[in-house]
């Protein structure tokens, strides 16, 4: 589960993914309306690889919260709204994923929308258990291994390039550009 390019921006409803990077921010997708727009630096950005979840011993990556419900929910989404639910059902299921979270710091309005971008990351196709994620990772890293030993094999050195002759001699011949002479209609001062 790549979490880093799922970005939570200020003022906008949904999770978008980063599509591509720009001078002055970047290009993402609505992952709910799948309308791309660009959000620039000076915009309040947070990546979901970043956000931790208060826990009675530290803190816990929202990864890990993510990977519960996936399991908890057998790859499926809740069985309820998280937007309408009330505290105390919000709590209850909270507790089951994640038992040891901090209830004095973990509000409802966060479990809100935790749970809810769980939704959402589901409906899009964007979460995949943790184990398949190493499996694919483990296959990626035999493939690396595997193009590493075909660019070991030395190849046949490329032939010297003839050097250019100067280009000098057609620049001396060049006709020199026509140049406009320029009249003012402006009045004349006394």
């Amino acid at each position: 589960m790549e979490l880093n390019n799922i970005l939570v921006i200020s003022g906008k409803p949904d999770l978008s993914e980063v599509i591509s990077q720009t001078k002055n921010g970047a290009i993402v997708k609505n992952l709910v309306t799948g309308v791309k727009f660009p959000v620039f630096r000076n915009e309040r950005i947070s990546s979901l690889g970043e956000i931790r979840i208060y826990t009675t011993d530290g803190e816990a990556p929202l990864e890990d919260v993510f990977t519960a419900m996936y399991k908890k929910e057998s790859a499926k989404p809740l069985g309820f709204d998280p937007k309408k639910a009330e505290n105390k059902e919000l709590f209850d299921y909270f507790g089951q994923v994640l038992p040891n979270y901090d209830t004095d710091r973990v509000h409802a309005s966060d479990v809100k929308k935790v749970l809810h971008w769980y939704n959402v990351l589901l409906q899009a196709d964007k979460l995949t258990p943790t184990e398949e994620g190493k499996e694919q990772t483990a296959d990626s890293g035999q493939q690396a291994a595997a193009e590493e030993v075909k660019a070991e094999k030395p190849k046949a050195e490329p032939k010297a390039k003839k050097a250019a002759a100067p280009k000098a001699a057609a620049k001396a011949t060049a006709k020199p550009k026509a140049t406009t002479k320029r009249t003012t209609t402006g009045k004349k001062s006394v």
